[in-house]
């Protein structure tokens, strides 16, 4: 039987620390980003609830079903969100990474490409799993994309899975990332960090622009700033 306990892992952009209580307020702060437990389709925990979820997260780690996880950015140690090993078979092993939410300003800055390679790692490299899941609802496109950019294949649909907060019936996608498919799907994720890691050097080093009312800068469509897409 696989040992799975609490460890920090540590990325080029973010550390993923085990989850604690004492990160309450920095985790208020970082789901009042964008406001995503306002999501009919998500099981993001409000300011309100994140106590609540807190305790449940740790409750289910002292029964050993899951590893939860507190995502801070490295540059600035500003907490983006939480992710998790779950649904945790340490005979197999197998592991599910699920229940994650980030702050919406960091999508497409790389941060959730880190936080994947570093759970992926552990799992493939350090736990010996052989198969790591991912889960998400049908009408979740982003997430669906999301871990369909990270390599994982789709198992299939469990169709009427679960209820949802509003009590709608919920349609859940299974997919899944087997061993020998790790080294690709490392590969891609590497080249994927390495492509943001470069744009930051880039943004660093760039000369400062036009003074205000000088440049040809071109706004997006409606004149509303364009956001990242997901990753």
């Amino acid at each position: 039987m696989t040992q799975i306990v609490p460890v920090t892992l540590a990325g080029s952009l973010v550390t993923l620390e085990p989850l604690a209580p004492s990160h309450h307020d920095e985790l208020v702060a970082a789901v009042r980003d964008g406001e995503v437990w306002k999501l009919w389709y998500t099981a993001v925990p409000s300011p309100e609830q994140m106590g609540a979820e807190i305790d449940r997260r740790l409750a289910l780690q002292e029964a050993g079903s899951m590893l939860p996880f507190v995502t801070r950015r490295n540059a600035d140690s500003v907490v983006l969100g939480m992710t998790t090993f779950m649904d945790i078979d340490p005979v197999l092993p197998r592991v599910e990474i699920g229940s994650t939410w980030n702050r919406a300003s960091v999508r497409g800055t790389g941060t959730n490409v880190d936080s994947k390679l570093l759970l992926l790692t552990h799992a493939f490299e350090v736990l010996g799993c052989p198969a790591v899941e991912f889960r998400t609802h049908w009408m979740n496109m982003a997430s669906r994309a999301a871990i369909e950019r990270l390599g994982a294949k789709l198992d299939g649909v469990l169709r009427a899975h679960r209820r949802t907060a509003d009590g709608s019936l919920r349609d859940t996608c299974v997919y899944s990332i087997i061993a020998p498919e790790w080294p690709q799907v490392r590969a891609g994720l590497e080249h994927r960090l390495a492509r943001h890691l470069g744009n930051q050097v880039q943004r660093r080093t760039e000369p400062p622009g036009p003074a205000a009312g000088t440049g040809s800068a071109t706004p997006a469509a409606g004149g509303q700033p364009s956001n990242g897409a997901r990753v």
